[in-house]
């Protein structure tokens, strides 16, 4: 069988270089594709339930929300880990699934449990599942300064005017506010005025809720025009709220004003933020869409940001303390540097060795095009390049050269030595050269690969750390051994019928 490869491609020499043109350029748009990214991902399928409970002690959350929501989750398929986390006024449930699970179908398992559970949930939850993102998907951090405005202010602009923008962006899951303040509108009761007008807490609260909306009251015909009647009912100021009517007492109205204090007040903090221990910020935090291009997500919302910023009220910054492209920049130069640096010094090796430098660039033609070849593979197996997949890119630039070092030398080799070299078509002499080193040539490679194949059996944190550093290597090993059976003697036998210019013409004049 690897004869005939070999004889096929030595047959088919034009179509053998415009196949490897195209596979090329597919290469290179498969690597303009691949996701980006500082590390792999290692996170397994996960999804979380968030319930917010105003005022209940982790206790009673524990015993009135998380056990309930626990227990409904129970016997869900895949289901690997259950676990929860309460505070005050919080629950934090997490699902983990096996590894493989679809995203998708997990969290709609999830919503179809959770949608039977929230009518027996406690009145005043709120909450549900988390975006779909991974424990790895904070990838841009940014606080919003502004001298002169408050921490409500920064809060209310980054809530109503940068975060809906910034959720625009492809790729993000979500951004959460976190820091500041969030304005209210606050009613404090005066017991003594309640008690004399006889309204309990349970009325004022109605009251509100029931006078907090706008309602529509059908049409009225005017001739040819239908005119929609409606209520407006919503609060809009204080004034709004102090005129809610509660009861009536001796014909005259109690209104809210009449028995409590309104004003502008905050929602109950579980927490703050602060910037270099000097006082409090307000802070935004996007997270990234599950199996999103870490560097792109990153650049849309760098771009994001700059069209707001002009829009924004003069003064107001915002200040980027983290930016998950700089990591990524790092670690991939870091990897790329290296690859260069081999290649280089790999060619000059081959250089010394060979005895040409243009024997030395023609088989140092493998490396691009067996990483070319490796980044189709990647692309196909859904893998992201990161400092673990091409790091193992890396680790095979010696292997990668192997097959076609003892292909070429063979071939020089052959044509110098041969005494029936002249006598024969220096394609039939080629042929032969290949055709005599390609079973141990093959055989070499896949004893290579043979030994990464345990790495691929690794599960759960091992195996999303170290398969992606084999399958890169047996990708790349894989393109090698096909460039050195088909590409290379075809290059070796047009660079023959140069003389003076070609490989293989330079090599036999020196022996």
């Amino acid at each position: 069988m690897l004869a005939r490869l070999v004889q096929f491609s030595l047959s088919q020499r034009l179509f053998v270089l415009l196949a490897t043109l195209i596979v090329a350029g597919a290469g290179w748009m498969a690597y303009l594709g691949l996701p980006i990214d500082a590390f792999p991902d290692v996170s397994s399928t996960q999804v979380k339930i968030i319930m917010k409970a105003p005022g209940m002690t982790p206790e009673e959350v524990e015993s009135r929300i998380a056990v309930p929501i626990e227990v409904e989750m129970l016997g869900i398929p895949k289901t690997k880990i259950l676990r929860s986390i309460t505070k005050y006024g919080l629950v934090d449930v997490t699902i983990d699934f096996e590894d493989g699970t679809d995203r998708y179908w997990a969290r709609q398992q999830v919503s179809e449990r959770l949608g039977g559970l929230t009518e027996s949930l406690p009145a005043g939850i709120s909450g549900g599942m988390a975006p779909v993102t991974t424990p790895l998907g904070e990838m841009f951090m940014f606080t919003v300064e502004a001298e002169g405005m408050s921490l409500a202010e920064r809060r209310s602009l980054l809530d109503w005017v940068i975060r809906p923008a910034l959720r625009t962006v492809p790729g993000v899951a979500d951004v959460n506010a976190l820091g500041g303040v969030v304005r209210a509108f606050e009613v404090v009761p005066d017991q003594l005025k309640m008690a004399a007008s006889g309204v309990t807490m349970t009325q004022l609260r109605e009251a509100i809720d029931a006078n907090n909306r706008n309602d529509g009251a059908g049409r009225l015909g005017e001739g040819d025009e239908v005119l929609l009647v409606r209520s407006e009912g919503s609060i809009t100021n204080l004034d709004d709220l102090r005129a809610i009517v509660v009861t009536m007492k001796e014909g005259a109205p109690v209104r809210v004003g009449n028995l409590a204090e309104v004003k502008i007040g905050t929602v109950t903090r579980y927490g703050v933020v602060t910037q270099d221990g000097k006082g409090e910020a307000v802070q935004g935090l996007v997270l990234g869409l599950a199996g999103a291009n870490a560097q792109q997500v990153v650049e849309g919302v760098q771009k994001k940001l700059d069209e707001l910023q002009p829009t924004l009220p003069k003064g107001v910054k915002l200040d980027v303390f983290y930016d998950r492209a700089s990591l990524v920049d790092k670690a991939v130069g870091a990897v790329s540097n290296a690859l260069l640096e081999a290649t280089v010094l790999v060619i000059i090796l081959l250089g010394l060795f060979l005895g040409n430098v243009r024997a030395a660039v023609t088989v140092a033609l493998v490396l691009p095009l067996a990483a070319l070849i490796t980044f189709i593979l990647m692309r196909g197996f859904g893998m992201s390049a990161n400092l673990m997949s091409l790091g193992g890119l890396a680790i095979a630039i010696g292997m990668l050269l192997d097959a076609a070092v003892v292909v070429v030398e063979n071939i020089v080799q052959r044509l110098a030595t041969d005494p029936t070299a002249g006598k024969l078509p220096r394609l039939h002499t080629v042929y032969r050269a290949v055709r005599e080193v390609a079973v141990p040539v093959t055989s070499g490679i896949l004893i290579i690969i043979t030994v990464f194949l345990p790495l691929l059996t690794l599960q759960d944190l091992e195996g999303k750390f170290f398969v992606p550093v084999a399958l890169t290597i047996v990708f790349a090993l894989a393109g090698s051994l096909l460039l050195s059976l088909t590409v290379i003697p075809v290059l070796a036998v047009v660079a023959d019928r140069h003389p003076g210019a070609g490989v293989l013409s330079a090599a036999r004049g020196q022996t």
